[in-house]
């Protein structure tokens, strides 16, 4: 609780509300939230309490959180070190690209609790640096992108290789059959929480379209960041060339900023990462590797540069900004190759995207003409397809 107050922590979000005490119960979960939500502290509290409620804490890994990307390790990581800060519970991430060396060190000291992903894990485990027999409690979090990221297959893997006797905790922000296959295998008799029906878009995220040509989104980026005199942005591209290139072109512009995708080291993406976090780079321009594995408070606007052909890629990325109840903007550009990723999109979120007009480097959006039904099959209470409705999940 004292850390919990240094941390300005005062009423719990809807995950924690609903998933906190099924956990201190000692039940399986399965959770269903998208990011921003306050996920990492639903699990992360409780299991703080459980490992200190146990008189004796025998010695080996008792909890393991499996997460698909280093930066989500890392901010994991750092959760419970400001959680468990009045504690003597120890905890380590452990990830690839990086040394191992600093890994199995701090392994070979003995730890509490792991926050891997999995390549580094199995690697480790193959080398005799991990056990898993004394694991007590195994999260899996953001199931649904381990799936997006061909990471499935590892992940059966250490799942074979946990005790049949644990807690286990079961996260993802959309819950695609497989994903439901997956739960349903690892799961005994789970309290089930969703506090957002899946793939829907944060109240607080201000969204909106740009039409514009794909050799105008550059000029249309400065301008905009430059226009509204924004503080600090996150902007997504489809490649890794892509983001390089845009953080080129916003450095010329003398617009501080730096990429991170795959084929950064993981200290130079670490470095970006943190200056962004304390106000050094103004933008990070990212490709899909890092849409979960980011959390700023005070992020203010999120770029879609390139539109996602996976709509519920979208709502991931949007999903940076808003977070813990603060309101965020969200600015998608769409060329005329993007427009059928556009009405994926706003189909999925149930939502047409309001289109900003107002701007030196616009074009038309297709508009569709409704056709009205053959006069034998009309139907006399209304023409054509009824008018979408907008919606908004609460919370």
């Amino acid at each position: 609780m004292k850390a919990l107050t240094a941390e300005g922590y005062t009423n719990p979000t809807p995950i924690q509300q609903l998933a906190i005490p099924y956990v201190l119960d000692g039940r399986d979960l399965q959770g269903c939230a998208q990011t921003g939500t306050g996920k990492t502290a639903a699990f992360a509290i409780p299991i703080i309490q459980l490992l200190l409620k146990k008189q004796e804490r025998k010695n080996g890994i008792k909890v393991l959180i499996l997460t698909p990307t280093r930066e989500l390790a890392i901010q994991i990581d750092e959760s419970f070190s400001a959680y468990a800060k009045f504690t003597s519970i120890s905890h380590t991430a452990i990830f690839g690209g990086v040394s191992q060396l600093h890994q199995t060190n701090t392994l070979k000291k003995g730890i509490d609790i792991l926050i891997a992903t999995p390549g580094r894990l199995l690697d480790l485990v193959g080398q005799g640096f991990i056990k898993l027999d004394s694991l007590e409690i195994f999260v899996l979090d953001e199931a649904d992108r381990m799936l997006d990221m061909g990471f499935i297959h590892d992940v059966k893997k250490i799942i074979a290789r946990l005790p049949q006797k644990r807690q286990t905790l079961f996260f993802s922000a959309t819950m695609p059959q497989e994903i439901q296959n997956l739960a349903k295998s690892l799961l005994k008799n789970p309290a089930k929480v969703e506090v957002t029906p899946p793939a829907t878009t944060v109240e607080m995220i201000d969204q909106s379209v740009y039409h514009t040509n794909k050799a105008d989104k550059p000029k249309l980026l400065v301008h905009l960041i430059d226009e509204f005199s924004i503080p600090t942005a996150l902007v997504f591209t489809r490649t890794k060339h892509g983001a390089d290139k845009v953080t080129k072109l916003l450095n010329k512009e003398n617009i501080q900023a730096a990429a991170i995708h795959g084929n950064k080291s993981q200290t130079a993406r670490q470095s970006a990462l943190n200056n962004f976090k304390t106000g050094k780079l103004q933008v990070l321009v990212a490709t899909d590797i890092a849409a979960r594995g980011i959390d700023i408070d005070e992020l203010s606007h999120v770029f879609n540069y390139d539109l996602p052909n996976i709509p519920e890629t979208y709502v991931h990325r949007i999903g940076r900004t808003g977070r813990a109840g603060k309101s965020g903007v969200a600015i998608a550009f769409c060329d005329a190759e993007e427009r059928d990723d556009l009405r994926d999109i706003e189909k999925l979120i149930g939502l047409k995207i309001p289109v900003s007009k107002i701007h030196p480097f616009q074009t038309e959006p297709v508009v569709e003409i409704e056709k009205p039904l053959p006069p034998s099959k009309k139907n006399h209470k209304f023409f054509g397809r009824s008018r979408q409705k907008r919606s908004y999940a609460a919370g």
